[in-house]
């Protein structure tokens, strides 16, 4: 019942795609800080083998980047070989790569709802699929490995911004998570999907010009999520604490949609 060892993720071996910023760059750094071994996915090469040296340096932990384009069929295949290359097995899974698109509802094209629906949707089910064995590897009842989608509350409520893929490919997220979760708990392999609010990114930050202040004055909490908030949901779902957590889809979002009534136009 110590929290050292309910919470505790040491020796663990992590992947966390668009680990080079934004949440993904929480969730890895939170790994890291907490002894896990962490390889981060991008497409951009530079940024990505410079913020991996970063968080390696700051917390004196492994972070391994990998460039690379998941929202092929041949990015995938590529990423697979190259950890089928390094480790013999896996114990986390973060999906967390996407992307949005913004246009007009009559000018919205084939080619942002296919891009969208290719990263978001697409490769956490492929991914997921192709690196099953190496997840199923190591598990055990008692230690399950873990799968966590990063979904998003425009996938639970109704966003204003005419991002028309976006809202509905969370939504399939959080749906195909359950699915997942089904299939995988007799390999012990655990998903869940985690649904963020407004957080800094580079995503939410274009949309409203770096300035967030309008977002926190109508959150509940008052402010934006911190990489605490992102870490620590993370590190619960993946240890000891979080093994009877199964299919779920957790809000982290300062109470915009538990509270309801807020606009989440933002998020």
């Amino acid at each position: 019942m110590k929290i050292t060892e309910l919470f505790n993720v040491s020796g663990k071996i992590a992947i966390v795609t668009g680990g080079s910023r934004g949440i993904g760059e929480m969730i890895a750094a939170g790994f890291l800080a907490n002894g896990v071994k962490v390889y981060i996915t991008a497409r951009k090469e530079a940024a990505l083998i410079e913020k991996a040296k970063e968080l390696s340096d700051l917390y004196g932990a492994d972070c391994i980047p990998v460039p690379c384009d998941l929202s092929t069929m041949h990015g995938m295949e590529e990423f697979v070989t190259f950890m089928e290359s390094k480790e013999e097995h896996i114990d986390f899974l973060i999906n967390n790569a996407g992307a949005s698109w913004g246009e007009p509802y009559a000018e919205y094209s084939e080619k942002g709802w296919d891009k969208v629906m290719d990263l978001n949707v697409k490769s956490i089910f492929y991914l997921t699929q192709k690196l099953t064995p190496m997840l199923s590897l190591k598990a055990s009842a008692e230690d399950p490995s873990r799968v966590i989608n990063i979904g998003s509350v425009d996938g639970l409520n109704v966003p204003v911004i005419e991002a028309y893929a976006y809202g509905t490919s969370k939504a399939a997220v959080h749906h195909l998570t359950r699915i997942m979760a089904k299939r995988l708990v007799g390999e012990n392999i655990l998903v869940n999907a985690i649904a963020p609010g407004p957080y800094e990114s580079m995503m939410l930050g274009a949309a409203v010009n770096h300035d967030y202040s309008q977002i926190e004055s109508r959150n509940p909490r008052k402010r934006i999520g911190s990489p605490e908030d992102m870490a620590g949901l993370v590190i619960f779902l993946c240890s000891r604490a979080g093994a009877y957590t199964v299919g779920a889809v957790i809000p982290s979002d300062g109470g915009l949609v538990g509270t309801a009534g807020h606009d989440l136009s933002q998020s």
